[in-house]
């Protein structure tokens, strides 16, 4: 089993969780996934093994490894939440034809954070930032 995977099921188990083999499995395919799924993505790739598996358990079990600071949640102008289990500080580029989300990092952004906190006084807790254009595939398909 992956080492993130038993991590964040421990973290989960301290916290009195009860671990399921359905929230395993949705952590485990979050965790392996680097699309930015929705919930609507994870049932449709887990719905053969778990057929009783429903659209909101799946929601449910996100918000709750949001909560327990285990997932992002990304809400974009799209009305649908997507979720990154990748904590670290990175960017979002997003493909305005077919909605795909790429990471990537600019570490002299960060200075942004310090030059507001300096002008407001404010304690700054982070910033997001989405870059939008056309993938490459997109750009092949015009």
């Amino acid at each position: 089993m992956n080492t993130q995977v038993q991590e964040a099921l421990e973290q989960l188990k301290n916290t009195g969780v009860r671990i399921t083999p359905q929230r395993h499995a949705i952590l485990t395919f979050l965790l392996d996934s680097m699309t930015h799924p929705t919930a609507d993505d994870i049932y449709r790739a887990l719905a053969p093994q778990y057929p009783s598996m429903s659209v909101a358990t799946i929601y449910n079990n996100l918000k709750m490894f949001v909560e327990a600071g285990l997932v992002r949640e990304l809400t974009y102008g799209d009305n649908s939440s997507r979720f990154d289990a990748d904590l670290s500080s990175h960017y979002h580029a997003i493909c305005q034809k077919c909605g795909k989300i790429v990471d990537f990092n600019y570490p002299a952004l960060y200075e942004v954070e310090r030059a507001a906190a300096e002008q407001t006084g404010f304690a700054v807790s982070g910033h997001r930032m989405e870059i939008y254009g056309v993938c490459p595939t997109c750009a092949e398909k015009k």
